[in-house]
C-alpha cells in the first residue's frame, strides 16, 4: 500500500496532553493558577507561535522544494516537530482560555492553607516536609511544588497551622500536622 494513504502514528496520539505530563482537570474543577504561572504559559504560547513555529515552516518549506520527501531528513523531523509544536499550542490555549487567575498573595499573614500556600509539615515519624500548593499546570515536583488536586494540597487546603490532618495514601492513612503556613508577600501596585 502507498505510503500516502496510511495513518501517520508517533506513539504521541492527538490527545492534545502535548508532553503527556500533566494530569487532566477534574471533571467540572477549575484550573486555578498563580499570575506568574499564567505568564510563564502565556510566554511559552507566544514563543511558539511567534518564534519556533515559523522558523519550522521555513525548514519545512525550504526542504520541500529539495524534491524527494521521503527521504529528506529536514523534511520528515520537520513535519513531525510542527505537528508537536501544534499540539501544544492547542494545548496551551485550551488550558489559558479555562485559567482561572488566582493570587496568593491575598492570603498573605494569614495561617490557614489556600491555593498558593507554603506548608511546612511533620508527618507521624517526625520528618518535616514543605510544599507548595499551586496550579497543576505549574507545579514541578522538583521544587517541591504540588499541584492543589494532589492528595497532600486536598489534605492541607483549609486547615491550619498547629491542625492535624490525615493524608490517605495508597500506602494507607497517615497523619500530618501543619507546623507553619506562608504566602507570598503582595507586589507593590503599579503607578
Amino acid at each position: 500500500m502507498s505510503k500516502a494513504f496510511t495513518k501517520e502514528t508517533d506513539a504521541d496520539g492527538d490527545d492534545d496532553g502535548a508532553d503527556g505530563a500533566l494530569p487532566p482537570l477534574p471533571a467540572g474543577g477549575k484550573n486555578y493558577i498563580t499570575p506568574d504561572g499564567y505568564a510563564r504559559l502565556r510566554d511559552e504560547l507566544l514563543q511558539l507561535m511567534d518564534e519556533e513555529r515559523p522558523k519550522i515552516v521555513e525548514t519545512v518549506h525550504w526542504a520541500a522544494k529539495n524534491g524527494d520527501r521521503s527521504e529528506n531528513g529536514d523534511y520528515l523531523y520537520g513535519k513531525k516537530r510542527l505537528r508537536e509544536i501544534d499540539r501544544r499550542i492547542r494545548f496551551l490555549t485550551k488550558r489559558l482560555e479555562i485559567a482561572e487567575i488566582t493570587d496568593p498573595s491575598v492570603h498573605h499573614g494569614r495561617d490557614q492553607v489556600f491555593f498558593g500556600a507554603t506548608v511546612r509539615y511533620a508527618d507521624e515519624a517526625g520528618d518535616e516536609r514543605s510544599v507548595t500548593i499551586l496550579g497543576i499546570d505549574e507545579a514541578e515536583s522538583a521544587k517541591a511544588q504540588v499541584s492543589w488536586i494532589s492528595p497532600i494540597a486536598r489534605a492541607l487546603l483549609k486547615a491550619r497551622e498547629g491542625d492535624v490532618v490525615k493524608l490517605v495514601t495508597p500506602g494507607g492513612a497517615h497523619e500530618v500536622e501543619i507546623l507553619s503556613v506562608s504566602y507570598p508577600a503582595p507586589r507593590p501596585a503599579a503607578a
